[in-house]
């Protein structure tokens, strides 16, 4: 049997929906940690509702699409994140490669946003691809801040480590 277009589709937005469950597992986990870092931790909350959004118009589409989300691949996800959460609880640099892994993360979700306008496009789902260019703008401006803001959480992390008394890694 061969996959059609629109199989592929509903298989890649199943994919989108559990890695949006683990984005929302993985940033919660970062911002509940996050105390010397005022302006990241604001950012990364102001995500998180970002990342519940995209899991609503996610949902939407699958509902309307007459498709439901994968059960094993958003507890896939939500493993995934977990294990991110507490591997990064052992580093002494849990901020800066917190960062970074968010930022690694974000492209991740742009390459599969673009891949799923690409795909909607080409089945002539107008609503779904015009869901995911949203999607697609609010995680392109979290990788620009976060890439913005890599130097200078890295310095405040510099100068933590070396400041005695002071903990630098959340």
């Amino acid at each position: 049997m061969t996959t059609t277009a629109n199989e592929h589709l509903n298989d890649w937005l199943r994919d989108a929906h559990a890695m949006e469950q683990q984005a929302d597992k993985m940033l919660n986990a970062q911002a509940e940690r996050l105390e010397h870092y005022p302006e990241l931790r604001a950012r990364i909350v102001q995500h998180i509702e970002e990342t519940r959004w995209q899991q609503s118009q996610l949902d939407e589409i699958m509902t309307r699409r007459g498709i439901s989300n994968s059960v094993l691949k958003d507890l896939g996800g939500k493993l995934a994140a977990f294990g991110q959460a507490v591997g990064g609880m052992t580093t002494s640099d849990e901020v800066v490669k917190g960062a970074m892994a968010g930022y690694v993360f974000e492209n991740l979700e742009i390459a599969s946003y673009t891949s799923l306008i690409g795909a909607a496009k080409a089945v002539g789902d107008t609503a779904t691809a015009a869901a995911c260019e949203q999607i697609l703008a609010q995680e392109k401006a979290m990788a620009a801040w976060l890439l913005e803001h890599l130097p200078q959480v890295t310095q405040a992390f510099l100068v933590r480590s070396e400041t005695p008394g002071a903990e630098a890694k959340v």
